[in-house]
């Protein structure tokens, strides 16, 4: 009795084991009662680095959004830059936006031209030009079919006809005066004499005698040339002909296409980049009016696939590559998969004729370029994912600039009739969001990083338990009830939803501040309500609905309960065994975690090696727990070594552990069995221990504790309760209770315990019954104490291996 009455001075009273949410906080009976919640809670700090980083319109101050998935990111940052554009309205700060529109390059085509537009005269400009296209065509077919031109073609063409056949008669005329012809062939002009008015044959010819042939010959030559003459005079003459015929031409189109011009130069007289643009396109129509004299194909037959060509009018076409006509602020772009093509834009292709060709029109904006003048939100994991994004978003930064390019270039990959639009400046402020690890990885190891985002805002996943939160969290409700469409909540729902919220803080002090898990648990609870056909969420919808999600992950965690249950995982809940604790470890699956027992073991003997971790020695223990370990023998040594040598080897094992071991939770539970061993006293397998340690012997806090007293009260449980189990915890892990309430039922009903310590000291006697024992001034313990034990077993361990050494040496 004596024993039970010495550890219950190490109980931890009933009220600190849960948090229990007070009626008298909410002055309501439902969330009908109140209104949403207009603001966000919990998040000043991110709030003011985010006002911060909107207002300084610099280069660099880019934002960084870190925090916990859940915490409100994307939410906030959209609802404070929609806040931030309407403040600027109001004070009557317009925006400088854009329409960009890539046109025809009439000096280098391969590089299409950029237009920066105001905003909405990029759609009009192109439907504009759409209409002078089709203008033209008509105007031009109009024009050249008049009577007026075709007489002046006509008389051209027969004032030509006439100077040649003048030409021709003369020279014709000349020659028969010579007895030779002129023959006209494919070939060319040739001078053949005659004979009786008929060409004679060269056999003829050559019959005649010699002094004849020569005079004939001669002639011929001498009309040769004069042939030559008239050719070189007809020839000039066409030119002469085709240049007045390119001057009528010229004429009928100035005449063709003036008033439609005209009316697009007034129409944008105020835009000098389109009439520079407008000019160039004049004079290319008027060097290009045969396109508009062509006669349209054919219509295909039905069946036949018509073959595709390219477009002869493309200089016509506008492509506006960002139109902004439809938004009334600042782009707002939130890419959800941040490949390069989507990023950065990208130069679409056609087949034709066994090749792939492209043009101006086939150049598509990515969200870099939709940004422009605004702003622009991406997830960093997902930029980083995608190969070549960062650099190019960084680049992007740096140059204040965009270009539209083949990623596959930058490679060294081929790539069919690579066109270089000219690059877009662009001036926008980019958000990326991402966890904290991130950011410090990029600030660590990316040189330019610091210089392109200046601004962190980081998002909290706590936030005080103060009424004024506890009210913000109830409007919060509301709010979910509104937009996902759900029961209202009573009040004895929002208190569970907010007890829950406490014990997902895991700190009876702290609120928890990731609403994306908090509003999955409002729309579980109003699916139960629904089942039972209530009107209206209770706090038995809310505990039904986290019960039921449990249910649904904690397949492993009853298998293991079972392997325990069975015996196949050796765990005692009851007796005492020296050099043998349960250790509590927290099995993390993700979204779910639970809590199970571990049997550690110790065993100790004569030797120099210290403590010797299995798990270390077997690579199966991660650094924080070699720590902690490590930690032991510094414990040791400070206790227990001041007078003496520490002589002694000791084993430590996770019995039936065959994955890694992490975390320094245990180093406190490896100690006790160390001392149980060395005093040889057994410790009570009714208690399951957690805490880590420190050389001073002090307990410190861990995580996970409400998962790991739960994971023994549910093994005992299964296994019987006793009344004499429980649990021992570290004294400051205490404002982290926030236990189930079965657990605390049981506490309370003195069927489970809960124990917390401050000391190794405190702990020892938790787990043996029998007092630690302080030290005394000439460096004893009293007797019947558990220092005493081991002070006594070390100082026989450092003789027995003085004498073995000397015997030794001898």
């Amino acid at each position: 009795m004596g024993k039970i009455i010495k550890i219950k001075k190490y109980s931890v009273p009933m009220e600190k084991l849960r948090w229990i949410c007070s009626d008298d906080v909410f002055q309501f009976e439902c969330t009908s009662d109140i209104e949403p919640l207009k603001e966000f809670i919990g998040q000043d700090r991110a709030i003011d680095s985010i006002n911060f980083g909107l207002a300084v319109e610099r280069s660099g101050y880019n934002l960084f959004l870190t925090g916990l998935t859940g915490t409100g990111k994307a939410t906030t940052i959209k609802a404070r830059l929609q806040k931030f554009l309407d403040e600027r309205e109001a004070k009557g700060i317009k925006p400088n936006i854009y329409d960009w529109c890539y046109v025809y390059n009439f000096s280098a085509p391969d590089q299409p031209r950029i237009l920066k537009l105001p905003q909405g005269l990029g759609k009009s400009f192109g439907n504009h030009m759409e209409e002078l296209l089709k203008t033209l065509k008509e105007e031009i077919l109009k024009t050249f079919g008049t009577e007026e031109y075709n007489k002046k073609k006509q008389d051209v063409i027969e004032g030509n006809q006439r100077r040649y056949q003048e030409a021709m008669d003369e020279l014709e005329r000349e020659a028969a005066e010579k007895n030779l012809m002129v023959q006209l062939s494919h070939l060319g002009a040739a001078v053949v004499p005659l004979f009786e008015g008929k060409p004679m044959s060269r056999e003829e010819f050559l019959k005649l005698p010699e002094a004849e042939r020569e005079e004939i010959e001669e002639k011929r030559l001498e009309m040769m040339k004069k042939v030559d003459e008239t050719y070189t005079r007809l020839r000039d003459l066409e030119k002469v002909i085709s240049e007045k015929m390119k001057e009528n031409d010229i004429k009928a189109g100035e005449f063709a296409i003036a008033r439609p011009f005209e009316d697009m130069f007034r129409k944008y007289a105020e835009y000098p980049e389109i009439t520079n643009y407008l000019k160039e396109v004049r004079e290319y129509t008027l060097s290009k009016l045969d396109l508009f004299l062509q006669t349209p194909a054919p219509p295909q037959s039905p069946g036949i696939v018509p073959v595709q060509q390219a477009d002869p009018f493309m200089a016509y076409k506008v492509n506006v590559f960002v139109d902004n006509s439809s938004i009334s602020g600042p782009p707002i772009v939130i890419e959800p998969n941040p490949n390069w093509f989507n990023m950065f834009g990208k130069i679409e292709r056609k087949a034709l004729m066994g090749t792939y060709l492209s043009d101006h029109t086939m150049i598509k904006a990515g969200a870099v370029q939709s940004a422009n003048g605004g702003y622009l939100i991406v997830s960093i994991r997902d930029v980083l994912l995608n190969q070549g994004v960062w650099e190019g978003l960084k680049r992007v930064i740096k140059t204040k600039e965009v270009r539209v390019e083949d990623p596959w270039e930058q490679l060294g990959y081929f790539t069919p009739q690579a066109m270089r639009p000219q690059p877009i400046p662009v001036d926008f402020k980019i958000i990326v969001m991402g966890d904290d690890s991130l950011y410090q990885m990029l600030n660590l190891y990316d040189e330019d990083f610091w210089e392109m985002f200046k601004v962190k805002a980081d998002f909290d996943s706590l936030m005080k338990r103060t009424d004024a939160n506890l009210m913000a969290y109830a409007c919060y409700i509301r709010s979910c009830c509104d937009t996902e469409l759900l029961l209202p909540f009573n009040r004895t729902g929002v208190i569970k939803v907010i007890e829950h919220s406490v014990r997902s803080a895991g700190d009876q002090e702290k609120l928890s501040a990731r609403f994306g898990p908090l509003r999955d648990l409002l729309i579980e609870s109003d699916y139960w309500a629904r089942e039972s056909k209530s009107q209206e969420i209770t706090g038995e919808h809310v505990e039904k609905a986290v019960k039921e999600k449990i249910h649904r992950l904690d397949l492993i965690a009853e298998r293991m309960r079972q392997m325990i249950g069975e015996g196949t995982i050796m765990v005692d809940v009851e007796g005492a065994v020296t050099g043998q604790v349960n250790g509590l470890a927290v099995y993390d699956l993700g979204i779910f975690s639970f809590g199970q027992p571990n049997r550690i073991t110790a065993k100790t003997f004569l030797g120099k090696r210290g403590v010797i971790n299995i798990e270390r020695e077997s690579q199966l223990s991660g650094r924080i727990h070699d720590k902690g370990v490590l930690i032991l023998s510094g414990y040791l040594g400070w206790k227990y070594a001041q007078d003496k040598p520490l002589s002694l080897s000791a084993s430590i094992c996770f019995e039936q552990s065959y994955s890694g071991v992490e975390g320094d939770s245990a180093s406190s539970t490896e100690l006790y069995a160390i001392l149980s061993s060395l005093a040889n006293l057994p410790i009570k397998q009714n208690i399951a221990v957690t805490g880590s340690v420190n050389q001073k012997g002090e307990v410190q806090p861990i995580g996970g504790v409400n998962q790991k007293i739960e994971g023994f009260f549910d093994v005992c449980k299964a296994k019987s309760l006793t009344g004499d189990q429980g649990v021992m915890i570290p004294h400051l892990n205490i404002r982290n209770l926030m236990l189930r309430e079965d657990v605390v039922k049981a506490v309370q009903e003195d069927q489970f315990h809960i124990y917390s310590v401050k000391t190794i000291d405190e702990g020892i006697e938790v787990l043996t019954g029998m007092p630690a024992g302080m030290r005394k001034a000439d460096g004893s313990y009293p007797k019947d104490t558990v220092n005493f034990l081991i002070h006594k077993r070390l100082r026989e361990y450092a003789k027995k291996l003085k004498g073995y050494t000397a015997s030794e040496e001898k």
